[in-house]
Parts: structure tokens; sequence; C-alpha cells
């Protein structure tokens, strides 16, 4: 009886191995992202360092963002596997070298699966408030 427990067990972890890993293999790498230099230029209006920034930046990712980005921002949140494209790895040592500008950027427009946060979001400071959150994710 154990023999069999455990090979039923083995087999379940093995299926649920195989589907992980196909659904991530369907989901298609992120195109190149251009910004305008006048965007990758742009300096925050609030201070990135700031704790209650920081603060305000995480309840804003709680509320728009952790569903497919996730809790820390690796691109594995909930909804992140129906995807078409992966939701990206925001600790990356790419996405960390990018421009707060370029952050910001992507955020305010948003591209296919990812939507548009300017109007969503209409407070300037608070979208850079979520530029400061996802810096904390820096490995």
């Amino acid at each position: 009886m154990k023999t069999t427990f455990k090979a039923i067990t083995l087999l379940f972890v093995a299926v649920v191995f195989l589907m992980g890993t196909s659904a991530s293999a369907q989901q298609a790498k992120a195109k190149p992202w251009p910004v305008p230099d006048k965007d990758k230029a742009l300096k925050p209006s609030v201070k990135l360092t700031d704790a209650s920034v920081i603060a305000s930046g995480k309840e804003l990712w709680a509320k728009h963002c952790k569903s497919c980005h996730g809790a820390k921002g690796l691109g594995d949140g909930p909804k992140a596997a129906g995807l078409k494209t992966f939701a990206g790895d925001f600790s990356s040592a790419a996405f960390q070298a990018g421009t707060d500008g370029e952050i910001l950027y992507r955020t305010d427009k948003g591209r296919d699966e990812m939507p548009a946060y300017e109007k969503k979001i209409p407070d300037i400071n608070d979208r850079w408030a979520l530029v400061a959150y996802m810096r904390t994710f820096k490995k």
C-alpha cells in the first residue's frame, strides 16, 4: 500500500511539474520595448528612497500589479500563467539597469497585455511611488 501511495504521489508531482513547465514554455519572451529619450531622462517628482513613498508604492503594487508580476516582481503572480507573454522579472539586472523614467513610461503607457496606468492611477506621485517600490526588488 505504501509503494502504491508513493507511486501515485510521484506521478502527481511529475504531472504538476510538467504542467507548470509547459505553461511557461508557451509564453513568449517579451519583445524589446523602446522608450523615447525624453521619457528615459525623466526625473522623479518624489524621493524614491523615502520609506513613506516606498510604502505607498507597495500598497499600489498590491492593488494593481501583484496579480501578474507577483509579490516580489518575479513575474509569477496568480494571473501570470494565463498571459501570452512572460510578465518579466523586475529583480533582474536588466530591469534594474533601466532609468526611472523608462520604468515610469512603461507603467504609464502599457503595451499588449500590460495595461496603461497613466489614467488608472492619475496622480503622478503615486506612479513614481510604484517605481520606488519596483526598485526594492533589486537582487
